[in-house]
């Protein structure tokens, strides 16, 4: 009786052992995923884009396409947002008569900068500059005209992307984040990311700003966030 006794006891702690070590194996799995912001043409110099950030040039290119291959192959899902505008956006200065770029007016009771065209649908410059066989997926957003979207996570008017349950489906708990521009749709994509429940990081050395004042500002804004941030991906 006190062999089978023993028996039981060590069944039963093997079973807790195992339960905490598939726990365990699970959690380690792929729980931090990529998201890379905007990568599009219309946001680079090198392909001279109506709203490229300054630094965008085919170094900058390929040190991201470098980090992202890198990052895929530690098994971390990688997922793509893309500016995906209707040709008649309203941010696009060109659809407000007597408007011009750059201008601010109210939309919807939101301050709304008036861009140039740029990402507009099925047109050259929209497309992800990344081998998009990178990509698990990748996330178009700004596609109802009546709304700009910073956000991979939603637009302005507050309608989801698809971003969130994709993430979800992946078992993601943790985020990297990086792309174009910092102080526009990287810190939107970031700090929605947070209000989502994700543990997030940006890549200062991976992201490129629009102006040097509203970089710093974001940069504030998604460490008041408790987002940290990092010059570059961990080796």
């Amino acid at each position: 009786m006190r062999n089978i006794y023993l028996l039981g006891i060590s069944l039963a702690l093997g079973m807790i052992y195992l339960s905490v070590s598939a726990s365990t194996a699970a959690a380690a799995g792929a729980k931090v995923g990529v998201i890379v912001v905007d990568l599009q043409g219309d946001f680079t110099t090198i392909k001279k884009g109506s709203l490229a950030v300054a630094g965008t040039d085919q170094d900058y290119i390929d040190k991201v396409t470098a980090a992202t291959e890198a990052l895929r192959k530690k098994g971390y899902p990688v997922f793509a947002t893309q500016d995906w505008h209707p040709a008649d956006h309203v941010s696009f200065y060109t659809n407000h008569t007597g408007k011009k770029a750059f201008d601010v007016i109210d939309v919807a009771g939101k301050k709304q900068v008036l861009w140039p065209p740029h990402c507009v649908q099925k047109t050259e410059n929209a497309r992800v500059l990344l081998d998009n066989k990178m990509f698990v997926a990748v996330v178009q957003k700004g596609k109802d005209k009546k709304y700009d979207s910073y956000s991979g996570f939603q637009d302005d008017g507050g309608a989801k992307t698809e971003m969130n349950q994709l993430l979800k489906k992946h078992g993601i708990q943790e985020l990297i984040v990086y792309g174009l521009a910092t102080d526009y749709c990287v810190k939107a994509t970031a700090l929605d990311a947070v209000k989502a429940g994700y543990k997030v990081t940006v890549i200062e050395g991976l992201s490129k700003g629009v102006a040097p004042d509203t970089t710093a500002k974001a940069l504030d804004e998604i460490k008041q966030a408790g987002i940290a941030i990092k010059p570059q991906i961990d080796s």
